[in-house]
């Protein structure tokens, strides 16, 4: 390792810098103030779980369903709603020992990036109260009007895909993998591509299948929200 090698901190964010799931919680959200309807919910929801556990989910269907309620409502709705979102289901889930481990690399200098499967609607207002201006989510396609119209923009953020836009977010600064000495933290056996690319994968709050790789390949394990780091 060379001394000038930039230090790049990633991070996932759902289950691993907070202990819930944000995308799932703000369709949860969404139920409560009646923008949507509970049974159609719920019942196209589970069906999109289940395509996401058995690996066969498409993510355009996805968001197309997750961002319909807002699309819908516009600009101004979703930011008055968000913000109450922010206030009733994130602050209170907000852990010290995520904030920590954040303001730990930050003020060693390093760049911290949140690199999250969830849409930018959701996770950019999460990325600011945490402190982090770098955030690479699922980005969304804008109309005319400048407002989204539920399709995405680019390379979704998820598996393979955060390999792709972390890549491309180095190109834009000049850089490679080899020119950064890079973390990354995630909780999910889904990000092991992206794993598998850095310099130290971190798994963290790992669930059972990516501890188990986390183990048998001796990667640092971290668990934040209840367990001690082993």
């Amino acid at each position: 390792m060379t001394a000038d090698r930039r230090k790049l901190a990633l991070f996932d964010l759902d289950h691993t810098l907070l202990p819930i799931d944000s995308d799932y919680a703000w369709g949860e959200f969404t139920l409560q103030i009646g923008w949507t309807d509970p049974d159609v919910f719920k019942r196209r929801n589970d069906e999109f779980f289940a395509h996401y556990q058995a690996g066969t989910l498409d993510v355009h269907d996805y968001v197309r369903f997750a961002t319909e309620a807002v699309r819908l409502r516009g600009r101004a709705a979703y930011e008055a709603a968000h913000a109450r979102f922010m206030r009733e289901w994130i602050e209170p889930v907000l852990r010290p020992a995520a904030l920590d481990l954040l303001r730990g690399h930050q003020d060693a200098g390093d760049e911290v990036v949140i690199v999250t499967a969830t849409n930018e609607l959701v996770t950019r207002p999460i990325a600011a109260r945490l402190g982090v201006q770098q955030l690479i989510a699922v980005q969304l396609a804008r109309g005319a009007d400048g407002w989204i119209t539920g399709e995405i923009d680019g390379v979704p953020s998820m598996r393979e895909g955060k390999v792709v836009r972390v890549e491309r977010w180095l190109a834009e600064r000049g850089l490679g993998w080899t020119g950064v000495d890079s973390t990354f933290y995630s909780d999910s056996i889904n990000d092991l591509p992206l794993l598998e690319k850095v310099d130290t994968p971190v798994a963290t709050n790992p669930d059972a299948r990516l501890r188990t790789v986390a183990q048998e390949r001796g990667w640092r394990i971290l668990d934040l929200f209840g367990q001690q780091e082993k």
